[in-house]
């Protein structure tokens, strides 16, 4: 990844990690806890792409891992977040320019389904059996109707941020390639004229030239 992602990234999810333990997590909300670091993670992923988002997200997710008061094996939800950014990724339009808000939806209510049933499926494979108390039908209405109700206010704003550093002409309606374009159709049209008005002035030496000679031959044939 080059820098301006990494920075752009690493200050996103720093700030909604701290966002999300000192202040959701607080709420005492029943279910489970609005995730923002999801979408965090899924904002960037639709920019970047696949390779982007699963590097995204598991950065993020082992941030989530090690921020206190984590109780849970490290690298659990860094997992989780790897495979749910790398699909996120996948949904990344070819044109680069998200045309209606349904699939940026469709993909958060994808990804709170998913890490959700993930998560809990790695718990289960470590011997955590958390999920089993609070409800697994309950964890997952609420994971998705939290994140929806989150997303219109996050997701667009990340995906702006991150098309601006980015600079990507696609993300920004290709005016950068319509300036390129002109540009150097420009450049070319001027240097086309150069060497045209080079050309004539190489010509009209060259019929001056000739009218000279034809008069000293004329001059030579009188005397």
């Amino acid at each position: 990844m080059r820098f301006n992602r990494i920075l752009l990234a690493t200050t996103l999810v720093v700030v909604a990690l701290v966002v999300q333990v000192s202040v959701l997590a607080r709420l005492q909300l029943p279910g489970a806890v609005p995730d923002l670091v999801l979408l965090t993670v899924l904002g960037l992923a639709l920019v970047y792409g696949h390779v982007g988002g699963a590097l995204v997200g598991f950065g993020a997710g082992l941030l989530s891992d090690l921020a206190p008061p984590a109780d849970h094996a490290a690298g659990r939800y860094a997992l989780v977040l790897c495979v749910v950014g790398y699909l996120a990724g996948l949904a990344k339009p070819e044109s680069g320019r998200l045309r209606s808000a349904v699939g940026p939806l469709a993909v958060v209510v994808g990804a709170a389904v998913g890490s959700t049933l993930l998560y809990a499926g790695v718990g289960a494979l470590v011997g955590d059996t958390a999920a089993r108390h609070v409800g697994l039908v309950g964890l997952l209405f609420t994971a998705v109707l939290y994140d929806l109700l989150l997303a219109p206010f996050t997701v667009p704003l990340i995906i702006a941020l991150a098309r601006r550093t980015e600079n990507d002409p696609l993300g920004e309606g290709s005016h950068a390639n319509t300036a390129s374009d002109v540009s150097s159709g420009w450049v070319a049209s001027g240097t086309g004229l150069s060497i045209g008005n080079q050309r004539g002035g190489l010509r009209a030496k060259a019929a001056k030239a000739r009218v000279a000679r034809a008069g000293r031959i004329k001059g030579v044939k009188r005397l």
